[in-house]
């Protein structure tokens, strides 16, 4: 089982995610949770889509880190 790093951002009118290590992969949606879900749906098919067309899947590689920084 791989784990990639997903970006969930808020925006004006919900939430969008995006997949750094698999480029092309990002989605909208109204809520945090509806954004989540369809991010783990998009990863699947994106997945499925370069696998069928013969290509490498990329590895994980983005890593994440929260720094505090003093205010």
């Amino acid at each position: 089982m791989r784990e990639y790093a997903v970006v969930f951002e808020k925006t004006s009118t919900g939430w969008s995610a995006y997949v750094p290590d698999l480029p092309g992969l990002g989605v909208a949606g109204p809520t945090y949770e509806a954004t989540e879900q369809l991010i783990r749906e998009g990863i699947v098919f994106h997945i499925e889509g370069l696998l069928a067309d013969g290509e490498t899947v990329p590895e994980p590689t983005t890593r994440v880190t929260r720094m505090p920084i003093p205010a």
